[in-house]
C-alpha cells in the first residue's frame, strides 16, 4: 500500500472531524458516489457534501478515526470509527459509537469515484433509542 493512499485517507478521515462538507466533497471526483447502507446513491459533489452535512449537523461533536486500510482486488477498504452526540436539531441527545468500513473505487485522478459505505445500522438506532447502555456495550 502506498504511502500516497495512507496520507489521503488520513486527511480524509480529517475533513469528516473538519464539520465542512464540502472538504469531504473534495476527496470525490466531480462526478462521484457515494452509497450509505445500499441507500440511494449520492452523485457529484454537491449531493455528496449534502450526506456529509446531515451527519455534521445531527453530530456536532463528530470524531471520525480511522480503523484500518486494506487494498483488495484493485478496491480499497477504507475502516473507520465514528463517535458522537446526536445534539443536532431533533436530536436525542445520545451518544453513538460504531464502526463502519468505505470500498472505495479510486478514480485515475486518485480521487474517489465510487464509495460503499456501511455500518450496522441496528447498533445505530439502539444507540439513538431507549437501549443505549446495551448498545454502547455491544459497540465496545
Amino acid at each position: 500500500m502506498s504511502t500516497d493512499l495512507q496520507d489521503f485517507a488520513a486527511k480524509y478521515t480529517a475533513a469528516w472531524c473538519s464539520q465542512n462538507a464540502a472538504s469531504v466533497a473534495a476527496f470525490y471526483a466531480p462526478d462521484g458516489a457515494l452509497t450509505i447502507n445500499e441507500g440511494a446513491p449520492a452523485c457529484g459533489r454537491a449531493a455528496i457534501a449534502e450526506a456529509a452535512q446531515a451527519f455534521m449537523t445531527a453530530f456536532p461533536d463528530m470524531k471520525v478515526s480511522m480503523d484500518g486500510l486494506i487494498v483488495v482486488d484493485g478496491r480499497t477498504e477504507y475502516h473507520w470509527f465514528l463517535e458522537g452526540t446526536n445534539s443536532g436539531p431533533g436530536g436525542t441527545g445520545r451518544r453513538v459509537s460504531l464502526h463502519g468500513f468505505e470500498h472505495w473505487k479510486l478514480s485515475t485522478d486518485g480521487l474517489i469515484a465510487d464509495s460503499q459505505g456501511h455500518f450496522d445500522v441496528a447498533l445505530y438506532e439502539r444507540q439513538l433509542g431507549a437501549d443505549a447502555k446495551q448498545a454502547e456495550a455491544e459497540a465496545g
